[in-house]
């Protein structure tokens, strides 16, 4: 089973690029876990969202801020390698703000315009941007079926102004191409399992899936307890977050998973 904290170092990363990479945070029989519940939950697909990027096509998403009920969802959201890493990362007791399932289906996945994740939540009345996600590949991401694009620094770059693009919320395409011009544009290119921890101003986008490859993500989001909010629907405010066992991944999403298959059988 793996287990994870950040050192010093990666500490430093983070602050300094927005952003920290984990390699195989979580196994590959974790990963296959979360991906057949993905697919077979009946009641998530009930709360699938269809954003529309600027040339129309569609990205999948479900997302919610249920923090109690026994998934493979909230025992990762929960887990010591995920939310007492983030406490870690952003040095303040950190909540589940919530968590959403992204799917990039074959040949049809739409983009996800430039955003700093605290561009939408500034409206729910966030007071500060010290809010952060753990994007975690479920399927393996790479260029060619839209992976995750970020420009590395920019969450120093403070909230840029954003609106409406396509269905989408996004930040100023002026102001995005000036940033361009002066940071690195990066491709998260992620095996399954892999985790990219990232700050609430980074901004970060995506393309549309070109290939026949499927891009499955889980997004687990935080926010600090100092940070006022107001709740919203599937946006929650502080709620203290017990964090689980690393352990119960594997031992909650199987059960997760055997009543399911009861369900479906």
């Amino acid at each position: 089973m793996p287990t994870f904290k950040p050192t010093a170092e990666q500490i430093a990363q983070y602050h300094e690029d927005g952003y920290l990479m984990v390699e195989d945070l979580f196994d590959a029989q974790e990963m296959e876990l979360l991906l057949n519940i993905g697919r077979g939950d009946r009641v998530k697909s009930k709360l699938v969202d269809n954003p529309k990027d600027t040339s129309g096509r569609e990205s999948k998403l479900w997302l919610t801020n249920d923090i109690d009920t026994p998934t493979i969802y909230n025992a990762i959201c929960r887990s010591h390698r995920v939310a007492a890493s983030m406490d870690d990362l952003m040095g303040a007791e950190m909540y589940l703000y919530h968590y959403k399932m992204m799917v990039k289906e074959p040949r049809v996945g739409g983009a996800w315009e430039w955003h700093q994740d605290y561009g939408y939540w500034y409206n729910n009345e966030a007071l500060y941007p010290d809010m952060a996600s753990c994007y975690i590949a479920v399927d393996r991401a790479y260029k060619g079926n839209g992976c995750l694009q970020v420009l590395k620094g920019s969450h120093k770059l403070g909230r840029i102004e954003h609106g409406t693009y396509g269905t989408q919320t996004g930040a100023d395409p002026q102001r995005v191409a000036l940033a361009s011009k002066h940071m690195e544009l990066v491709y998260c290119e992620m095996t399954p399992g892999t985790a990219l921890f990232f700050h609430g101003n980074l901004l970060h986008r995506s393309d549309p899936n070109e290939s026949e490859d499927p891009r499955w993500s889980l997004i687990c989001c935080y926010n600090a307890k100092h940070n006022p909010v107001r709740a919203t629907p599937g946006h929650s405010e502080y709620r203290k977050l017990d964090h689980w066992d690393d352990s119960q991944v594997r031992e909650v999403g199987q059960t997760h998973w055997n009543e399911l298959q009861a369900v479906i059988a």
